[in-house]
């Protein structure tokens, strides 16, 4: 006679028991998840309900699945000798994780401060706070004058203002307003077309465009001051920007202060989190300086001219050591903003030679490769302590660092493996960024011999999609933190030709005064107009210039195709903007 297992477990397992209480759990759950569906997502047509039920059916098929394993697990390590192999093999598992994040985290620790001694003995620096720049004292620094201050506080409000001023965020007064908030237009409107000139597409700035501008703004709104009579159009701009007189002469007084830092508050943990309200106003003056020194060069004050065009240029100065991409992008914007009221006046020969050395001098004082340096290593030091910062503090701020969400459900998983990594990778990763910048950004420009390669700067964008190609566990913040920087060597690059080309320029101005007409070749320049004569940022070679038969030249650099296309300029977006990837970087005059 057969006996009946006395186990209830055995019992209820034996035979196919397993497989009717698999059926049993699939079908119950088919049944919930369809008819939920049903209730909430209310399908419409044959397709919607097959789809339906198809999702129900592997739904069920999966819990079913899942619970069954679950209960056979639980089964087995209810056994007391399975339960203590269990618990060996977890103990096992657990050593030699503890092993291998030790490891990893020595050996990622250790690769790093290998690379950074190395660099360091050298002369590098790698800490975001060795790149900030030092403390001035505040009557001597042009950031902080009053008209700064009290604008800035306007636009930060008391919290950010407490952060930049510190005891100066509070003397008792509740509003501020930002006076050097200048606009030229209405808000809103386009400018005149062809009102303002493009020394890159060789034309000139039409004030007949700004004085119907303002004066047909009269006729409903008071925003700018006309005359009752029009008068000549630059007479009528002056008139109309006359409102920022005083705060511009207080600007020009601030001006005088030696040094230039703003209270950025360089000290915070995120460093890309850090404020830079104040590179938008700079810009925003400098648009109204340009449109002021041109019509007052057109009206013959050109020593009120010369003055706002230096007023242009410190306001370029007054943010060039801060270590920071954006704020050099900036101030190239706003050099090719400050070159226009230079280029008219070098266009009509309203300079003097006095006020043509004193251009020249001031331009001199620009060095664009040096700050492209000095940017380039913000951006490291920015990125340095992105990851530090997550390795230190708290990886789930993530999403701050690269601007992505990954609050949503879906987004666990990732931030549950960013979370969990070793340490080490982290230091992995910097070790990695600190060496791409190190091997690829900093060298395509040539300091020392004034010159920036195009094929280096192309080799280093294949360098980048290689290094990016194959994702592991020692470049997964590479791609959120490291960008193509393509775009901006070349914009650094630009800028620096441009600065030689209009101070070349000024010295072929000075010598047509001189002597009457324009040189054969730029040898002449030196050294009485010139002490030495820049070459080509683009391969080092002498700048390309010839004199025309109307009495001009043309002056230009092969541009980034390293190519002499003859002083060709190539535009794009309907022939309203140069095309600096092709063509030549070309200064000259427009066609008498």
């Amino acid at each position: 006679m057969s006996e009946e297992p006395k186990n209830i477990w055995k019992k209820s397992w034996t035979g196919l028991h397993w497989l009717k209480a698999w059926a049993i759990l699939a079908g119950a759950t088919f049944v919930i998840i369809y008819v939920i569906g049903v209730m909430t997502a209310r399908p419409q047509g044959g397709s919607e309900w097959c789809g339906l039920g198809l999702f129900a059916l592997i739904a069920g098929i999966v819990v079913a699945t899942l619970f069954l394993l679950l209960w056979m697990f639980i089964r087995w390590l209810c056994c007391w000798k399975n339960f203590r192999r269990f618990l060996f093999v977890g103990a096992c598992l657990a050593t030699l994780i503890a092993l291998a994040y030790a490891e990893e985290d020595w050996r990622g620790w250790y690769d790093l401060q290998k690379f950074k001694h190395h660099w360091e003995a050298k002369g590098e620096k790698f800490d975001w706070q060795s790149l900030v720049p030092p403390a001035v004292p505040d009557d001597e620094n042009f950031a902080m004058a009053p008209i700064w201050v009290e604008s800035m506080k306007a636009i930060l409000g008391p919290t950010n203002s407490l952060q930049w001023f510190g005891s100066y965020a509070d003397d008792g007064r509740t509003k501020f307003v930002n006076r050097l908030d200048m606009p030229v237009q209405r808000e809103g409107d386009d400018s005149p077309t062809n009102g303002i000139g493009d020394w890159q597409r060789a034309t000139l700035g039409n004030l007949k465009a700004w004085q119907d501008y303002y004066r047909t703004l009269a006729a409903t709104t008071n925003l700018f001051p006309v005359a009752p009579q029009p008068q000549t159009p630059a007479q009528d701009v002056l008139l109309a920007l006359s409102k920022y007189d005083s705060t511009i002469e207080e600007l020009r007084t601030a001006g005088e202060r030696p040094y230039s830092r703003f209270p950025l508050y360089y000290n915070r943990e995120d460093v890309w989190g850090i404020l830079l309200p104040h590179l938008a106003v700079l810009k925003a003056c400098s648009l109204v300086l340009r449109l002021r020194t041109t019509a007052e060069l057109q009206n013959g004050q050109t020593d009120k001219a010369l003055d706002d065009v230096k007023l242009s240029l410190r306001l370029i100065d007054s943010i060039q050591t801060e270590p920071s991409l954006i704020s050099h992008l900036v101030r190239i914007a706003m050099l090719q903003i400050a070159l226009q009221p230079i280029y008219e006046g070098l266009a009509e020969h309203q300079w003097s030679d006095a006020q043509l050395a004193e251009l020249d001098s001031q331009l001199a004082k620009l060095d664009f490769l040096a700050d492209y340096q000095l940017a380039m290593r913000g951006e490291r030091g920015c990125d340095i302590g992105a990851v530090e910062f997550l390795r230190h503090r708290n990886r789930l701020h993530l999403n701050e660092i690269t601007g992505d969400n990954l609050n949503g459900p879906l987004n666990f998983i990732p931030l549950l493996i960013y979370y969990s990594v070793p340490s080490g990778w982290f230091c992995q990763n910097e070790l990695r960024i600190c060496r791409f910048y190190e091997t690829q950004y900093l060298p395509v420009v040539d300091e020392t011999n004034g010159t920036v390669s195009p094929s280096a700067v192309r080799a280093a964008e294949f360098a980048l999609r290689r290094e990016l190609r194959r994702r592991t566990p020692e470049n997964f913040l590479e791609p959120l933190l490291l960008p193509d920087l393509t775009a901006a060597v070349k914009k650094f690059a630009y800028a620096q030709e441009s600065v030689d080309l209009a101070r070349v320029a000024i010295a072929l101005e000075r010598y047509r005064l001189a002597m009457g007409m324009y040189p054969e070749s730029l040898d002449a320049l030196s050294p009485r107009f010139m002490d030495e004569i820049p070459h080509d940022i683009i391969g080092g070679e002498p700048l390309h210039y010839e004199r025309t038969n109307d009495g001009q030249f043309v002056l230009y650099s092969v541009g980034w195709n390293g190519r002499d296309d003859g002083g060709v300029v190539v535009y794009r977006k309907g022939g309203k903007v140069v095309d600096t990837d092709q063509g030549d970087w070309v200064w000259r005059y427009p066609a008498k």
